[in-house]
This record gives C-alpha cells, sequence and structure tokens, in this order.
C-alpha cells in the first residue's frame, strides 16, 4: 500500500507541488530523493536552468513549459531539505524575493519615477548596496558569484566596473583592444602554454567587453555559433556518408568543399524561405 495519496487537487499548483516533495522526502517516500542534499542537487540545477535557455532558444512553448517546471522543482526540493533542518521553507523564499522586488522597484510599487531601463538598473543597484548596509570602503564586485560561466562571469564584473565609470564611452577602442589581444596571443605562442593561457585569457575578456558594449550576450552569442557549427558539421558528415567518403582519411581540403556546400545550401534555403514571407 502506498505511504501516501496524491495532494488534493482542488489545491493552488505550488502548494500541489510542494506537498508532493514534501512526500517525496518523506520516511515513507523515495529513497533517491530522501538522499539529496544541497550539494548534490547542483549539477541538477544547472542543467535545468541550461535547459529552460535551450527551449527559449529553440522557441518551443510547450518544452519551455516542462522545463520551467523542472526548473521550479530545484527551489521547491532546496526549501524543503532547508525546513526540514528548520532553516527557511518555501513560503520564505517566495515572500523574500516578492519583498525584495517591490523594495527595488520604487518607480512602480512607490513615487519615484524612471526614465528608462537604464535608470532602473543604477536605482536597483543603489537600493542594493543599501540593503547590503555596504560600507564606502566595500567593492563594487562584492556579491557577484564566482560559480557563475566564465563568459556571465565576466560580462557580470564589467558591467559592474562601468557602474563607477571605469568603461569607455565609445565602441571603437574595444576593437583596438581586441587586435591587440590577438596580436599578443600570436606572440606568446613561443613562450609556452602558461603565458599562451593567460593571452587568450585577455582576448576571450576583450571579446566580451566587446559583446557587452554591443548589448549582445555572449553566452547566448556563443552558445548559437557553436549550435550553428554542429549543425553544418552533421550536413558536412551526411554528405560523407552519401558520397562514400571514409570518416578517417579525408583530407581537410575535401571537407572544407563539404562545409562550404552545406553553409551555401543554408544560405539558398533562408533566402528561398524570405522570399516566400515577401510575396504577397
Amino acid at each position: 500500500m502506498p505511504g501516501h495519496l496524491p495532494p488534493d487537487p482542488s489545491l493552488p499548483a505550488i502548494d500541489q507541488l510542494c506537498k508532493v516533495v514534501a512526500s517525496l522526502r518523506s520516511l515513507e517516500g523515495c529513497p533517491w530523493d530522501r538522499e539529496q542534499t544541497h550539494a548534490s542537487l547542483r549539477g541538477g540545477l544547472l542543467e535545468e536552468a541550461y535547459e529552460v535557455v535551450a527551449a527559449i532558444n529553440a522557441k518551443d512553448d510547450p518544452n519551455l513549459c516542462e522545463e520551467l517546471g523542472d526548473l521550479l522543482l530545484q527551489v521547491v526540493f532546496h526549501a524543503q531539505i532547508a525546513a526540514e533542518e528548520t532553516r527557511f521553507n518555501f513560503e520564505a523564499v517566495a515572500l523574500g524575493i516578492s519583498e525584495k522586488l517591490v523594495r527595488r522597484h520604487p518607480h512602480v510599487f512607490g513615487s519615484e519615477n524612471a526614465a528608462d531601463s537604464e535608470a532602473v538598473l543604477v536605482r536597483w543597484e543603489e537600493i542594493k548596496l543599501q540593503e547590503k548596509g555596504a560600507r564606502t570602503e566595500a567593492s563594487v564586485l562584492e556579491g557577484i558569484s564566482e560559480g557563475m560561466p566564465a563568459l556571465q562571469y565576466a560580462a557580470k564584473v564589467q558591467k559592474k566596473a562601468a557602474t563607477i565609470g571605469f568603461d569607455w564611452q565609445e565602441v571603437t577602442p574595444i576593437f583596438e583592444k581586441v587586435r591587440e589581444e590577438l596580436s599578443e596571443v600570436e606572440e606568446a605562442q613561443p613562450e609556452g602554454r602558461a603565458r599562451l593561457e593567460e593571452e587568450l585569457g585577455d582576448l576571450l575578456f576583450s571579446v566580451v567587453n566587446l559583446a557587452r558594449k554591443l548589448k549582445v550576450d555572449p553566452e547566448v552569442a556563443l552558445s548559437g555559433a557553436t549550435h550553428k557549427f554542429a549543425r553544418r558539421f552533421r550536413g558536412v558528415e551526411a554528405r560523407m556518408r552519401a558520397r562514400g567518403i571514409p570518416s578517417e582519411g579525408a583530407s581537410l581540403e575535401a571537407l572544407d568543399v563539404l562545409w562550404d556546400e552545406v553553409k551555401n545550401a543554408e544560405k539558398n534555403e533562408e533566402g528561398s524561405k524570405a522570399s516566400k514571407k515577401e510575396v504577397p
């Protein structure tokens, strides 16, 4: 006989989810769920967040709805673990973020005005510093999680530094900086791996800065480029199989020819779709 009944369907959806997770974590629940800790769930939390991003990129609403549910499960799961240790619960999590949003949007829930999104972000940071009771000697970089993916971490650090004016006003000097860093990578090649790694890091940091200045998310841009490469590479593999070209031993020149074929086929297909849209 099961130890638990499903939650009352008349309850609000979030209450049903909280009760399901509590049942899974109970003594009569699931052995796997009972064994989990905040630390053991870290990988799953990151994975679910990335799957949400993938669903957004794919413009797949049914999958996005499902993946957001999986991500919400992670939040409820962590809150349940904390509640069992009498540290905090889901209600505290939800109430805390609700109060924070009200506090940090005085132009919506108060009498202040915000001319544009830039003004909103500036005021957000001011309120955040007040909340943290930041000392005048505290770094503006405090509070940035070093556990973020490297591209996001770099963009966040640069954005914070820009809040006190440590930023180029124009994009042209950043293009020059990228070229300078690329030259230093070329010069570092004979000097060993450590120097090369340092210079490549500087180059990547400069490229992230360029992306930030151009208002492009570097993580999204790199993900798009990688997916495009993977798609075209699969096209190359398909042509190799169709023409009986062995996967080992094919020359780079032959592979480049196939790559160009795939690339041109994509462009022709995109052009055809664009033409059809223009037809009334």
